[in-house]
């Protein structure tokens, strides 16, 4: 959010009456004081739930650090001196107001979604299809409320060029105020079904309070099942003939027909939008996937079971499953026993391998499943998460829980920053930091990413085994000569750094009859690592015009220190050599590449350098040194595990291998199952790390173990099983990894992999 209004503005914008006075911009708004990041330049809204007034929460924020605030008139708050308030009959028409009044600042198109289901699927699919041809605003995760709506609106910045804005309501009245705020130019219907359809007198009145939103825009693209309305329909509203694609079940015809009708208006050519939708990523909004026993892996989506929520689910499956069997498993409460009809019917459409119903009462038959991708889906009131527990497999109660909506944020933080055209290469070797590359992929792909970095072949391998298809491209940054067979069979990128490593690459092509293969070229501009010499161009580009068999894909390069100003004269010196190999491809060979030499940092600090792309690492996970951008990530990785035992130690004794700790007082301390063996170092040993139980740092005693650690809980009121966060909000990765002396990147490469990792996406 990048907002810019005076105390001035915001006063005449809310219609308030104003107490205090207070220097700063509005930048950004907050409305809940558990998700305070950055206090300076934060407007919060003080808004009420159905039983506390916002009010209540003023004083919290202000000990957070903020200093103005849109309250409720009738408030009796303390008013501090050193802060503005603006007064108001209603925060949340406020809220509104201003969201209206920035949505009408923007000239460019403003697409408005709704519809019963599919919105957000929708929403995920536009963005995939042309990110890469327009800069899109787009609602952040399924923000579709009349709280959702407002914060979307205010994401729009003036480097975008398209806004995507979901609308969804539940009572009449509603989406006349949503219109109002969105003002949107173009409507998108996604399907119809029965959400909310009690709030109605009857289906037409349901129906009619959507279509509200699009009275006023230029045109409305609405599925084909309205066909037969056509003729009763308003004049701005256009009804897109189905369109039937094989990785997705009969009922997504009309949204994909909605979609390729868009993409034509859009002026896409019938053959890229064919491309563009057979490319299309799969979705998984709300789920956690683990490992569990007989080779399982297990996607956990038990929050609820409502048929659009199970399609995405589906969906997910089927992309994590390429050479698995798939099973469902759907625990359905009684009072939901009609329901079975029509999941069965669902279920069907997928064609699973197998799919079970399992009655309240009886137990999920894992020791029946192996070597399966199992989604188990249940109403919320079946409380399955012990049925879904009992199938995890028990290596280790230590975790690392991976937070793809942080990862998904972070990225599109920058895509909201990178110049038109630019677009992003996702580093994801070593396992994606540690993090699991075969899940943490097809989430980026879910944010637009379709270009990979991997250190070596095998890496590449597990992307397409993972469903990273040969739409996406996979560049091998270190490949094997040894590997060339492996590299041509899956469809990867080789990077190409000597004259020996070319001439092998290409007898290898020559061998299997290969022609116009495409191959990435790094040349060292000054860093002294792998990398043709620039003085080399010349023969570069002439064995590669003299050989059929290889084209060229990409050039790059690597900058030494280009997040450190200190050295500022030589990343550009670095810059200028890259920039003369570049122009020199560029005016001698005919092959369209794509050149790239930034990484993240790099990338705000030289945007003039972003060429055709800019790689991504560590900074998708929330992590950098820029104390400036720190604020807008939001840290992906946490570290987990419970307390196994508690002691009571007397003063004189010693604690762990080498008695090297020796309690200088009566201590309790607590054992928790992680050590050296999981990427907790030896060197935080006696009191150079710790952890946090309860929010409380508790010091390690003693030396790290091979698996477990002892620390001081004498001022915890701790109980065996605890939770202890080892890196989390209380002990960030940034302060975990200072005290091993080392960064995150270390951290995270070090996690061992017999520690279970979680995904969660919220």
């Amino acid at each position: 959010m990048r907002l810019n209004y005076s105390i001035e503005q915001c006063t005449e914008i809310f219609e308030a009456e104003t107490r205090g006075s207070h220097p700063e911009i509005v930048t950004h708004v907050y409305f809940d004081s558990r998700k305070i990041q950055q206090a300076n330049g934060a407007l919060f809204f003080a808004l009420s739930g159905s039983s506390r007034s916002g009010s209540e929460f003023t004083e919290q924020a202000y000990q957070q650090g903020i200093r103005m605030f849109v309250i409720p008139k009738s408030s009796t708050i303390t008013f501090h001196t050193d802060a503005v308030y603006f007064l108001v009959t209603d925060p949340l028409a406020a809220l509104q107001k201003l969201a209206a009044y920035h949505r009408k600042r923007f000239t460019y198109p403003v697409v408005a979604i709704t519809g019963s289901v599919g919105k957000t699927t929708f929403k995920e699919w536009i963005f995939h299809c042309i990110s890469d041809k327009f800069k899109v605003v787009r609602s952040p995760k399924s923000f579709n409320s009349q709280i959702g709506v407002a914060l979307s609106l205010l994401e729009m910045h003036e480097n975008a060029s398209i806004a995507f804005i979901e609308a969804g309501i539940s009572k009449p009245g509603e989406m006349k105020i949503l219109r109002d705020m969105i003002a949107p130019d173009f409507g998108i219907f996604t399907a119809f079904g029965k959400a909310h359809r009690e709030n109605f007198a009857n289906i037409e009145e349901h129906l009619l309070e959507k279509w509200v939103l699009f009275r006023e825009c230029r045109q409305a693209f609405i599925p084909y099942t309205f066909a037969d309305l056509e003729n009763r329909l308003p004049g701005n509203f256009q009804v897109c003939p189905s369109y039937e694609n094989h990785r997705f079940p009969a009922g997504y015809s009309g949204m994909l027909g909605v979609l390729k009708t868009f993409l034509a208006y859009l002026q896409f050519e019938p053959e890229e939008i064919k491309e563009r939708i057979e490319s299309l990523p799969t979705l998984a909004l709300r789920m956690e996937v683990f490992e569990g026993i007989n080779h399982n892996t297990i996607i956990n989506d038990t929050y609820n079971l409502d048929l659009d929520a199970l399609s995405e689910a589906l969906i997910y499956q089927r992309q994590l499953a390429p050479e698995k069997k798939r099973i469902v498993v759907i625990g359905l409460s009684e009072k939901h026993a009609h329901e079975r009809l029509e999941i069965e019917r669902l279920i069907q459409s997928f064609d699973p391998d197998e799919f079970h119903f399992i009655p309240e009462g009886k137990a999920i038959p894992w020791e029946d499943f192996h070597d399966s991708v199992v989604l188990v889906k249940a109403h919320r009131d079946r409380a399955f998460e012990y049925e879904v527990a009992r199938g995890k497999a028990l290596k280790h109660r230590t975790i690392v829980e991976i937070n793809l909506s942080a990862i998904k944020h972070n990225i599109a933080f920058y895509q909201s920053r990178l110049p038109k055209g630019v677009n992003i290469l996702a580093m994801v070797k070593a396992s994606s930091y540690g993090s699991g590359a075969d899940k943490v992929a097809p989430a980026l792909q879910q944010s637009g990413i379709r270009n990979f970095g991997v250190a070596f072949a095998d890496e590449g391998v597990e992307l397409r085994k993972a469903g990273i298809g040969i739409a996406s491209s996979i560049v091998v940054m270190n490949p094997d000569p040894e590997h060339s067979d492996l590299i041509i069979e899956y469809r990867l990128e080789p990077a190409i750094y000597s004259f020996e490593q070319l001439d092998e690459f290409i007898t290898a092509l020559i061998h299997k009859q290969i022609s116009n293969y495409p191959i990435h070229l790094k040349f060292d501009t000054g860093m002294h690592r792998l990398g043709f010499s620039p003085k080399d161009k010349e023969r570069v580009l002439a064995i590669i015009h003299s050989q059929p068999e290889v084209r060229i894909q990409g050039i790059y390069s690597h900058l030494a220190d280009a997040d450190n100003p200190v050295h500022s004269e030589f990343t550009k010196k670095q810059l200028e050599t890259f920039e003369s190999i570049v122009s020199y491809f560029r005016n001698h060979s005919s092959d369209s590449f794509r050149a790239h030499v930034l990484n993240s940092e790099g990338s705000l600090r030289y945007p003039e350098h972003c060429y055709d792309m800019i790689r991504l690492g560590i900074s998708m996970y929330g992590y950098t040194e820029n104390t400036e951008l720190k604020p807008f990530f939001e840290p992906a990785v946490s570290w987990y595990s419970s307390i196994s035992q508690i002691k009571s130690v007397p003063k004189g004794d010693f604690i762990g291998y080498g008695c090297s700790y020796e309690a200088m007082e009566d201590m309790k301390i607590a054992i928790v199952p992680v050590g050296y063996a999981d990427g907790f170092r030896r060197s935080l040993s006696n009191g150079q790390g710790a952890v946090s139980i309860h929010g409380i740092s508790c010091p390690v005693v003693g030396r790290v173990c091979m698996d477990m650690i002892m620390v001081d809980v004498s001022s915890v009121d701790a109980k065996i099983n605890d939770p202890v966060e080892i890196i989390g909000q209380n002990q960030p990765m940034e302060v975990f990894a200072k005290a091993m002396d080392t960064i995150p990147y270390e951290v995270m490469t070090g996690l061992s992999r017999r520690m279970h990792r979680v995904y969660i996406e919220e």
